[in-house]
């Protein structure tokens, strides 16, 4: 399977994070997964590929210019997409993928869980989406799209195409679940 993993690549965020992203590439590469991921050599984004790849795994980076032009692509690619920009990527990672898995992240991330949520509303994919909820990360976007819900603005009920886990255990139950 290709799992896409949507992250956050910035150092300064809860340590935890990382020791969860490094066990989730190392799982992935003990299950045979490939990681998709959006190519940049910082963060959780460079902790699962790191892990993943090391653990012997397979690593797709998609790589929007801009950041290869400012040196901070991954050296943890094993297939290397460069793109022109950030849309470019997006469709690409989607493409590539046969499940997204959402780490923590912020604007970059969210932009990303919304991009296949969306698609997946609208039957362009049936592609497991699952936010990954460390140490209750994404609990207020819960909160928010259950009331986005609750006022009738979403299309379907969201927990029917974005899952929400709480540890590595539940995300392999939800994948293996396909």
């Amino acid at each position: 399977m290709k799992i896409c993993v949507f992250c956050s690549a910035n150092w300064d965020i809860d340590p935890d994070f990382f020791d969860q992203a490094i066990a989730l590439g190392q799982w992935a590469a003990a299950q045979g997964h490939t990681i998709v991921f959006g190519g940049h050599d910082a963060g959780l984004m460079h902790s699962v590929s790191k892990a993943c790849h090391e653990a012997g795994g397979r690593c797709i980076g998609v790589v929007p210019r801009r950041i290869e032009d400012m040196g901070k692509a991954s050296p943890y690619m094993d297939v290397h997409i460069p793109t022109e920009d950030l849309t470019d990527r997006k469709q690409l990672m989607m493409d590539q993928s046969d499940a997204f898995v959402v780490l923590p992240g912020g604007i970059g991330t969210l932009d990303e869980l919304f991009t296949v949520a969306s698609s997946s509303t609208l039957d362009y994919h049936h592609k497991p989406i699952i936010l990954f909820n460390m140490k209750g990360f994404w609990d207020s976007l819960v909160r928010m799209l259950d009331d986005l819900h609750s006022r009738g603005v979403t299309r379907k009920q969201w927990r029917s195409y974005i899952q929400v886990a709480s540890s590595l255990q539940e995300v392999e139950a939800l994948l293996a679940e396909g």
